[in-house]
């Protein structure tokens, strides 16, 4: 969780209560911002109101955030209570400190790993099939 309950206003003057923003990762190294709202927004696409957008921008930027504006997210993702924002990659790095975790980092880690040991190896299995040809194994 981001943040907190608090106020915010459409483009048409009408106030809104958010309950929270958290962080969301959907995918591998994906983040989405979920605005959770404290009443039904009756259909109205809020998530599209650059106003709106805006005022949770500066929400978050006032949390320490100091990236580039979001986009709306997929329209398939919103919610009478709730609205999607895609955050753009460098959003990573603040969620990271608010106790986001990038699951990509370790399958990436481990890829090169692997790639590192397999490379360390490959001298011996080459060494290993010369053996076997020769014995007439293979």
């Amino acid at each position: 969780m981001l943040s907190g309950p608090f106020k915010i206003f459409d483009s048409h003057g009408q106030q809104w209560d958010v309950k929270s923003i958290h962080i969301v990762d959907q995918s591998y190294a994906i983040v989405d911002v979920y605005v959770e709202m404290a009443s039904s927004m009756g259909g109205t696409p809020l998530y599209e109101d650059l106003m709106i957008i805006r005022q949770i921008l500066s929400r978050l930027r006032s949390l320490g955030y100091k990236g580039p504006d979001f986009a709306y997210g997929d329209p398939g993702m919103q919610d009478e209570m709730l609205m999607v924002l895609e955050a753009p990659e460098e959003f990573g790095q603040f969620a990271v400190t608010k106790g986001w975790k990038n699951l990509a980092e370790e399958y990436i880690h481990g890829a090169e790993d692997n790639s590192s040991e397999l490379a360390s190896e490959a001298p011996s299995r080459w060494h290993f099939s010369e053996l076997m040809r020769k014995l007439g194994v293979w």
